[in-house]
């Protein structure tokens, strides 16, 4: 029989259960985050802890405490004069199925009896909650443990995929590591394809592991070896960290267009007036406006502002800021090949594919390429869409894609959300099969309609008020998890919250380490069984209106 810590005196459904712990049970144990399960007279309530707090029955004792070495007197007062509090936030109901007797998950919608009973939870209501890794009908990948709790904590994978998501967290926090983690479990079951924008070229091969000795982790090349291919905007850098099967990768000029310069144009410093320039040279010139804008003498541009009422100096001026584009080494005048079909031949083929930057690694560089990319990728996935809505034939059907982009706010921020392919991938919610992967350790400079629509979110330490409050956007009943948040560990814990669990959970993630890698080179995961390949079908056709 599991040890009694408390009983509820007393709570409301919008504000929470308070529980008087037990006079021997030490308030120590009782950490912000912890689970617990409150034993109703009709149902089990799985609940959360928030916060704790010490109590006295009167200020008397307030006025004349004891001596720290008076313990005889601490003894006798201890759960009577003094007691401790805790508060707790119920997150779902186990109600005994009336055919199987088995426990059903319910939103909670009353509170317990008073007096009720109070446990720590089991490993068997984690698993009731979380499920299991091995579930053969379904798709879960454990993230990590709850604290102080030696039981998985499984995401589901297929409602992940369903939602664009977010990993958040102050610098230093382990958002590189937690990406590893997801990225991982997500190629290891199948759940969608990835296309990765590697900033600082940390997801791909090897990557140097913080700590006082110098170390590295593997990239998800050399876990997946025949599943993940790696580009590289910056060969001659993949080269020195030891990739030797990367492919190159370059841009054309005429696949530039004014959006993309809309996006960077605080890094190069244009005006409104210079983007309003550049729409009449595409209009005149095609996709080849700035080739010839680059070429063009002043007398030439004078004779086009004459016929075309332009501005003389808004297009010198935009011609003298774009010639930083010269320094980018994947920008090219004229490139043979079509790289952006190889890749999306490979996520057709469902294989997952790694842009490296190298030092190409700058923001401008960065955001540049991958508007690019991601719109041109869009933009196919799109018509692919279009053409399986018509057929209905699952051939047709497109991989589910997720793009993981870093930096989120640079794309995603109030003034650009709606200038940017990203903007308009957070708000379809999958209506495309494309959905985001965003890594920012800002989460309140992203617009908030895109936050509303972010599906699961795994965030490490913050503690920036406006960024915990971005969090938590369009999430009800977010009041007590925000002191869970800012009390977590600044190392390897997280609060995972959203659409792929059943409720917010703290974990301790999953090691990133040589136990992982071997887990993640078992033998493949095994096809689902008929009947769970029926089910999907069939979500997915709910998904999209049939």
């Amino acid at each position: 029989m599991a040890e009694t810590l408390g009983v509820i005196v007393r709570g409301s459904l919008t504000q929470g259960l308070e529980m008087r712990v037990g006079g021997d049970i030490s308030v120590e144990t009782l950490r912000v985050g912890k689970f617990l399960v409150v034993q109703g007279s009709r149902a089990q309530f799985f609940c959360i802890l928030t916060d704790v707090a010490l109590e006295t029955q009167g200020s008397r004792l307030l006025a004349d405490p004891p001596a720290p070495d008076n313990l005889f007197l601490q003894e006798i007062l201890a759960g009577t004069g003094t007691f401790a509090t805790a508060s707790l936030a119920p997150m779902l109901m186990f109600v005994p199925s009336v055919e199987t007797g088995e426990p059903q998950l319910l939103p909670v919608k009353t509170v317990p009896t008073h007096f009720s009973p109070v446990f720590e939870a089991t490993e068997r209501d984690f698993r009731v909650v979380f499920g299991w890794e091995d579930d053969p009908h379904r798709r879960n990948f454990a993230i990590g443990q709850p604290v102080d709790t030696a039981v998985p904590v499984c995401l589901d994978l297929d409602r992940l995929v369903e939602r664009s998501n977010g990993i958040f967290g102050k610098s230093g926090t382990g958002k590189s590591f937690l990406a590893r983690l997801l990225l991982s479990g997500i190629i290891r079951k199948g759940a969608a394809v990835n296309l990765i924008f590697d900033m600082h070229s940390e997801y791909g091969w090897e990557a140097a592991k913080e700590g006082k000795t110098f170390s590295t982790v593997k990239g998800l090349r050399q876990l997946f070896p025949d599943r993940v291919h790696i580009y590289t905007l910056d060969a001659e850098s993949t080269k020195r960290r030891g990739v030797r099967d990367a492919r190159e990768l370059y841009i054309r000029y005429d696949q530039i267009d004014v959006e993309d310069l809309a996006l960077i144009r605080e890094e190069l410093n244009l005006s409104e007036a210079s983007l309003e320039n550049a729409v009449i040279l595409r209009n005149e010139f095609g996709k080849h406006w700035i080739s010839r804008l680059l070429t063009m003498t002043n007398q030439e541009i004078q004779d086009f502002c004459e016929t075309k009422m332009g501005s003389k100096s808004s297009i010198m001026a935009l011609q003298r800021k774009l010639t930083r584009l010269d320094d980018l080494k994947y920008i090219r005048n004229g490139v043979g090949e079509n790289y952006i079909q190889q890749i999306l031949d490979l996520l057709a083929a469902g294989q997952h594919v790694v842009i490296e930057f190298g030092s190409q690694s700058n923001l401008l560089s960065y955001m540049l390429a991958t508007n690019i990319i991601a719109r041109r990728i869009h933009h196919h996935y799109v018509r692919q869409s279009e053409r399986f809505l018509q057929t209905k034939n699952p051939s047709d059907r497109p991989n589910p894609l997720t793009l993981v982009i870093e930096e989120a706010h640079r794309f995603l921020a109030p003034s650009t959300a709606k200038q940017t392919i990203f903007g308009t991938i957070a708000r379809e919610l999958r209506k495309y099969f494309v959905t985001l992967l965003v890594i920012d350790q800002r989460p309140s400079g992203i617009d908030s309609e895109v936050m509303s629509q972010i599906g699961t979110r795994i965030t490490a330490l913050l503690n920036d008020e406006k960024d915990i409050e971005a969090i938590f956007t369009g999430i009800a009943g977010s009041g007590n998890l925000r002191a869970v948040l800012a009390k977590l560990d600044s190392k390897q814990q997280a609060l995972v919250l959203g659409h792929a669990v059943p409720m917010p959970v703290v974990v301790q993630t999953r090691p990133y380490d040589a136990q992982f890698y071997q887990e993640m080179g078992d033998r493949p995961w095994q096809d689902l069984p008929q009947e769970a390949l029926l089910a999907l079908a069939a979500a997915a056709k709910e998904d999209l209106g049939f």
